[in-house]
Protein backbone atom coordinates (compact mmCIF):
# COMPACT_ATOMS: atom_id res chain seq x y z
CA UNK A 1 0.00 0.00 0.00
CA UNK A 2 1.35 3.48 -1.43
CA UNK A 3 1.73 5.82 1.83
CA UNK A 4 -0.53 9.34 0.85
CA UNK A 5 1.53 11.22 3.24
CA UNK A 6 4.63 10.88 1.44
CA UNK A 7 2.36 11.13 -2.54
CA UNK A 8 1.68 14.75 -0.80
CA UNK A 9 5.37 15.45 -0.56
CA UNK A 10 6.35 14.26 -4.26
CA UNK A 11 3.51 16.43 -5.54
CA UNK A 12 4.00 19.28 -3.46
CA UNK A 13 7.69 19.36 -5.13
CA UNK A 14 6.43 18.76 -8.56
CA UNK A 15 3.87 21.48 -8.43
CA UNK A 16 6.66 24.07 -7.16
CA UNK A 17 9.19 22.57 -10.29
CA UNK A 18 11.75 21.82 -7.25
CA UNK A 19 14.76 18.79 -8.23
CA UNK A 20 14.59 16.45 -5.31
CA UNK A 21 15.83 12.82 -5.06
CA UNK A 22 13.52 10.26 -3.93
CA UNK A 23 14.30 7.11 -1.70
CA UNK A 24 11.87 3.67 -1.84
CA UNK A 25 11.59 2.44 1.82
CA UNK A 26 10.06 -1.15 1.71
CA UNK A 27 8.52 -1.64 4.56
CA UNK A 28 7.98 -5.34 4.36
CA UNK A 29 11.98 -5.11 4.94
CA UNK A 30 11.37 -2.87 7.96
CA UNK A 31 13.54 -0.22 5.94
CA UNK A 32 11.48 2.68 7.89
CA UNK A 33 12.73 0.84 11.26
CA UNK A 34 16.41 0.86 10.20
CA UNK A 35 18.62 2.78 12.39
CA UNK A 36 19.86 4.66 9.80
CA UNK A 37 16.03 6.13 9.04
CA UNK A 38 15.41 6.27 12.57
CA UNK A 39 18.18 8.75 13.50
CA UNK A 40 16.72 10.69 11.12
CA UNK A 41 12.58 10.44 12.17
CA UNK A 42 12.29 8.47 15.60
CA UNK A 43 8.72 7.90 14.84
CA UNK A 44 10.14 5.73 11.63
CA UNK A 45 7.45 6.35 9.75
CA UNK A 46 7.33 8.76 5.92
CA UNK A 47 7.76 11.16 4.61
CA UNK A 48 11.25 12.30 5.93
CA UNK A 49 12.72 15.35 4.17
CA UNK A 50 16.20 15.98 4.34
CA UNK A 51 17.37 19.45 2.96
CA UNK A 52 20.91 19.71 3.53
CA UNK A 53 21.53 19.42 6.98
CA UNK A 54 17.87 19.78 7.79
CA UNK A 55 15.46 17.38 8.49
CA UNK A 56 11.77 17.41 8.94
CA UNK A 57 8.93 14.50 8.77
CA UNK A 58 5.00 14.85 8.87
CA UNK A 59 3.68 15.65 5.67
CA UNK A 60 1.86 18.86 5.70
CA UNK A 61 4.78 20.32 8.07
CA UNK A 62 7.06 18.98 5.04
CA UNK A 63 4.91 20.81 2.75
CA UNK A 64 5.07 24.83 4.61
CA UNK A 65 8.30 24.38 4.86
CA UNK A 66 8.23 23.92 1.00
CA UNK A 67 5.74 26.25 0.38
CA UNK A 68 7.81 29.40 2.32
CA UNK A 69 11.34 28.09 1.15
CA UNK A 70 9.98 28.07 -2.46
CA UNK A 71 7.05 30.26 -2.28
CA UNK A 72 6.08 30.20 -6.43
CA UNK A 73 3.88 28.87 -6.33
CA UNK A 74 2.22 29.41 -3.61
CA UNK A 75 0.15 26.60 -2.02
CA UNK A 76 -1.33 28.03 1.08
CA UNK A 77 -2.91 30.73 -0.06
CA UNK A 78 -2.54 34.40 -1.96
CA UNK A 79 -4.49 36.21 1.21
CA UNK A 80 -5.40 35.33 4.60
CA UNK A 81 -8.66 34.49 3.14
CA UNK A 82 -7.52 31.86 1.10
CA UNK A 83 -4.71 30.69 3.23
CA UNK A 84 -7.88 30.27 6.00
CA UNK A 85 -10.06 27.87 3.89
CA UNK A 86 -7.06 26.37 2.53
CA UNK A 87 -6.23 24.89 5.90
CA UNK A 88 -10.32 24.39 6.80
CA UNK A 89 -10.35 22.18 3.69
CA UNK A 90 -7.23 20.04 5.31
CA UNK A 91 -8.46 20.01 8.72
CA UNK A 92 -12.00 18.55 7.04
CA UNK A 93 -10.07 16.07 5.15
CA UNK A 94 -7.76 15.27 7.95
CA UNK A 95 -10.72 14.89 10.74
CA UNK A 96 -13.37 13.33 8.96
CA UNK A 97 -12.89 11.72 5.27
CA UNK A 98 -9.41 10.79 6.53
CA UNK A 99 -10.55 8.73 9.69
CA UNK A 100 -13.59 7.33 8.00
CA UNK A 101 -11.55 6.45 4.48
CA UNK A 102 -9.18 5.00 7.03
CA UNK A 103 -10.60 2.76 8.64
CA UNK A 104 -12.23 0.99 5.68
CA UNK A 105 -8.37 0.97 3.96
CA UNK A 106 -7.19 -0.63 6.86
CA UNK A 107 -10.14 -3.39 6.94
CA UNK A 108 -9.80 -4.08 3.25
CA UNK A 109 -5.66 -4.20 2.76
CA UNK A 110 -5.19 -5.95 6.39
CA UNK A 111 -9.33 -7.62 7.01
CA UNK A 112 -8.61 -5.27 10.45
CA UNK A 113 -12.17 -4.03 11.61
CA UNK A 114 -13.95 -6.62 9.47
CA UNK A 115 -15.46 -8.14 12.70
CA UNK A 116 -17.53 -4.86 13.24
CA UNK A 117 -19.38 -4.90 9.90
CA UNK A 118 -22.08 -1.91 11.87
CA UNK A 119 -18.65 0.40 12.51
CA UNK A 120 -17.32 -0.17 8.74
CA UNK A 121 -20.64 0.85 7.09
CA UNK A 122 -21.05 3.63 9.66
CA UNK A 123 -17.73 4.75 8.49
CA UNK A 124 -18.87 4.46 4.82
CA UNK A 125 -21.36 6.75 5.17
CA UNK A 126 -19.15 8.99 6.97
CA UNK A 127 -16.97 8.68 3.65
CA UNK A 128 -19.75 8.97 0.98
CA UNK A 129 -21.28 12.18 2.88
CA UNK A 130 -17.91 14.12 2.61
CA UNK A 131 -17.21 13.02 -0.87
CA UNK A 132 -21.15 14.78 -1.69
CA UNK A 133 -19.76 17.49 -0.21
CA UNK A 134 -16.36 17.58 -2.42
CA UNK A 135 -18.68 16.76 -5.43
CA UNK A 136 -20.69 19.95 -5.11
CA UNK A 137 -18.03 22.40 -4.13
CA UNK A 138 -15.91 20.67 -7.32
CA UNK A 139 -18.89 21.56 -9.40
CA UNK A 140 -18.49 24.96 -9.18
CA UNK A 141 -14.39 25.42 -9.32
CA UNK A 142 -11.58 23.70 -10.89
CA UNK A 143 -9.74 23.31 -7.68
CA UNK A 144 -10.93 23.25 -4.03
CA UNK A 145 -9.72 26.47 -3.04
CA UNK A 146 -8.93 29.36 -5.34
CA UNK A 147 -8.04 29.17 -8.92
CA UNK A 148 -5.42 27.15 -8.80
CA UNK A 149 -3.40 23.89 -6.99
CA UNK A 150 -3.64 24.53 -3.27
CA UNK A 151 -2.20 22.24 -0.63
CA UNK A 152 -5.83 21.54 -0.41
CA UNK A 153 -5.83 19.56 -3.52
CA UNK A 154 -2.46 18.03 -2.49
CA UNK A 155 -3.34 17.06 0.78
CA UNK A 156 -6.59 15.32 -0.52
CA UNK A 157 -5.75 13.60 -3.73
CA UNK A 158 -3.34 10.66 -2.97
CA UNK A 159 -6.21 9.74 -0.11
CA UNK A 160 -9.21 9.72 -3.00
CA UNK A 161 -6.53 7.35 -4.68
CA UNK A 162 -6.03 4.98 -2.28
CA UNK A 163 -10.10 5.19 -1.12
CA UNK A 164 -10.55 4.24 -4.69
CA UNK A 165 -7.71 1.50 -4.92
CA UNK A 166 -8.96 0.22 -1.77
CA UNK A 167 -12.91 -0.14 -3.17
CA UNK A 168 -11.41 -2.02 -6.68
CA UNK A 169 -10.76 -5.02 -4.35
CA UNK A 170 -12.48 -8.18 -3.74
CA UNK A 171 -12.46 -7.63 0.07
CA UNK A 172 -14.50 -4.67 -0.66
CA UNK A 173 -17.47 -6.03 -2.41
CA UNK A 174 -19.49 -6.81 0.87
CA UNK A 175 -19.32 -2.99 1.96
CA UNK A 176 -21.01 -1.86 -0.89
CA UNK A 177 -19.28 1.61 -0.60
CA UNK A 178 -21.03 2.79 -4.13
CA UNK A 179 -18.05 4.48 -5.23
CA UNK A 180 -17.18 2.70 -8.77
CA UNK A 181 -17.33 3.93 -11.46
CA UNK A 182 -15.95 7.34 -9.79
CA UNK A 183 -17.53 9.03 -13.23
CA UNK A 184 -20.59 7.97 -12.15
CA UNK A 185 -20.89 8.31 -8.58
CA UNK A 186 -18.75 11.66 -8.27
CA UNK A 187 -18.34 12.90 -11.60
CA UNK A 188 -17.09 16.39 -10.03
CA UNK A 189 -14.18 14.67 -8.05
CA UNK A 190 -13.64 12.25 -10.84
CA UNK A 191 -13.06 15.56 -13.43
CA UNK A 192 -10.84 17.01 -10.39
CA UNK A 193 -8.91 13.78 -10.32
CA UNK A 194 -7.62 14.01 -13.70
CA UNK A 195 -7.05 17.87 -13.58
CA UNK A 196 -3.85 16.67 -10.39
CA UNK A 197 -2.92 14.10 -13.05
CA UNK A 198 -2.27 16.65 -15.67
CA UNK A 199 0.40 18.22 -13.34
CA UNK A 200 3.21 18.16 -14.77
CA UNK A 201 5.51 15.95 -13.47
CA UNK A 202 2.58 13.78 -11.68
CA UNK A 203 3.73 10.41 -13.16
CA UNK A 204 6.95 10.77 -11.11
CA UNK A 205 4.83 10.68 -8.16
CA UNK A 206 2.86 7.60 -8.90
CA UNK A 207 3.74 4.53 -6.76
CA UNK A 208 5.82 2.47 -8.35
CA UNK A 209 4.25 -0.80 -7.52
CA UNK A 210 0.75 0.31 -8.31
CA UNK A 211 1.73 0.08 -11.93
Amino acid sequence: MASPFAWRVMLTLEVKGVPYESKLLEFSKEDHKSSGYLRLNPRGKVPTLKDGEFVLYESLAIMAYLDRKYPDPPIFGKTPQETGQIWRSISETESYLGLAGNKLITAIFFGKGLEKPDELQAAAATMREELSRLDTALAHSDWLVGSQVSAADIALFPLIQLILRAASKDAAKSLNLGLLPLGQSYPNIAAWVRRVEAIPGYEKTYPPHWK
